[in-house]
């Protein structure tokens, strides 16, 4: 006679067949996962708000510091053969504005007045100081400046340029960060009656959506890496806790759909928590997030898309952004297997650096794939959030649908793939 279900027989207890996931049979079990998971996803988020601070904090006092980039500004107007006047003026103006800046309580490169005769009166002398790193930058007042623009002047030259005055030397490669840095450092002119046509020696080209303040940079570039590195390292760490459902160690094992089921929502929810805390590095230093938003053609700093709304979007973008990232790697990870993984996320974090903070105007026909992979929608989306550039919001959000839409599509021949190894030892 067949024993019923779940009846004593020779053999002892007759093993439970899987059940679903809120079978009182999981109670215990359920309790110590919940347990679990929460435990390490709040070990994650922690982790990441503490370590990630120590990038954001490298760029906090960027503005404050600007002062410490020194520029020499050199004189040598009038007073080099055959040049040598006793009334120069065009040199003295520009030393002027120098100062003006330097006083000013507004943001401005450390701008040093020099003599001329600090370098033998001889101009190659400073570049050779730029060269050698003892300035980040010098302004040289060319000799022939104020002889050049009396003869302007008196023959009606209307050729003459005005850039022509002076020399700028800055060694670029010495860090392209610095040299960009040198440019926006002063955003406005100090009151000054200074004649229009020497402004251009020291002025900052004008531009309507202007990067500011410095500490936005890790925001929409390097620290987005790690957005890809956090979503990639959840699975190792939560692989363990769902794979207590699958086990049959004093209770029935969980049916396949509901464990696929869980694990979707579960990391879905730490993505959610984790792309928080992520977000919070950026609020907490400083980043603008509730400013209004500005005309489209009008010189605005910080306007934020969605005025007092920008951080819960930002915060949204993330989240959605590091689903899309996060579920490759696991489809992967679960095919591959360790450590073939680790190639994966090698080529997922340059493909996607490769195509999102460079723009493909300039990269080849062949990167034209860069459009649709995450991190290039993400880091548009990102300066329109922050900076108010064009809006592609939208399409931005949509692709990052599409990523995750996909993955989720394969994430059960993913999982079928894994239990298939796993069986084999493979």
């Amino acid at each position: 006679m067949q024993a019923e279900k779940g009846a004593v027989s020779e053999d002892g207890p007759a093993e439970k067949g899987p059940v679903s996931f809120f079978d009182p049979a999981l109670g215990e079990l359920r309790k110590r996962v919940y347990l679990e998971w929460a435990r390490t996803v709040l070990i994650l988020c922690l982790f990441v708000l503490c370590v990630l601070s120590l990038f954001w904090g490298s760029q906090f006092t960027t503005e404050e510091k600007l002062e410490t980039l020194n520029v020499w500004v050199v004189d040598f107007d009038g007073k080099v053969d055959p040049y040598k006047t006793s009334d120069p003026f065009v040199g003295p103006i520009i030393t002027d504005v120098a100062q003006k800046y330097t006083d000013s309580n507004g943001l401005h490169l450390g701008y040093h007045i020099k003599a001329a005769s600090e370098f033998d009166y001889d101009p190659i002398a400073v570049r050779q100081a730029v060269y050698d790193e003892h300035a980040y930058a010098a302004i040289i007042v060319n000799p022939n400046a104020t002889v050049l623009l009396r003869d302007a002047i008196s023959t009606r030259n209307t050729t003459y340029d005005p850039t022509g005055a002076a020399q700028t030397i800055v060694i670029s490669a010495r860090d392209q960060n610095t040299y960009y840095s040198l440019h926006p450092a002063r955003p406005e002119y100090p009151p000054d009656p200074n004649p229009s046509y020497l402004r251009p020696t020291l002025s900052p080209p004008m531009t309507c959506v202007p990067f500011y303040p410095a500490v936005a940079a890790p925001a929409v570039t390097i620290g987005l890496i790690y957005l890809i590195i956090i979503a990639f390292f959840t699975f190792p760490f939560l692989m363990p806790i769902h794979s207590q459902f699958m086990k049959a160690d004093g209770h029935p094992p969980l049916n396949v759909p509901h464990w696929l089921i869980w694990r979707i929502v579960s990391n879905i929810t730490a993505y959610f928590f984790l792309s928080f805390f992520y977000s919070l590095v950026s609020l907490a230093f400083e980043i603008p997030f509730s400013n209004p938003p500005a005309p489209d053609v009008i010189p605005a700093e910080n306007a934020n898309a969605y005025h007092r709304g920008s951080f819960v979007v930002f915060w949204m973008l993330n989240w959605v952004g590091m689903t899309a990232l996060g579920f490759p790697c696991e489809n992967m990870a679960m095919i591959l297997g360790m450590p073939w993984s680790s190639l994966f996320l090698i080529f997922w974090v340059i493909s996607n650096v490769a195509t999102g903070f460079y723009p493909l105007d300039l990269a080849p026909g062949f990167y034209r794939w860069g459009y649709a992979w995450p991190l290039h929608r993400i880091v548009e989306a990102l300066r329109t959030i922050l900076f108010g550039t064009h809006s592609r919001i939208g399409l931005d959000f949509g692709v990052l649908f599409a990523w995750i839409a996909v993955s989720l599509a394969f994430y059960p021949v993913a999982t079928f793939i894994m239990r298939w190894k796993m069986k084999r030892g493979l």
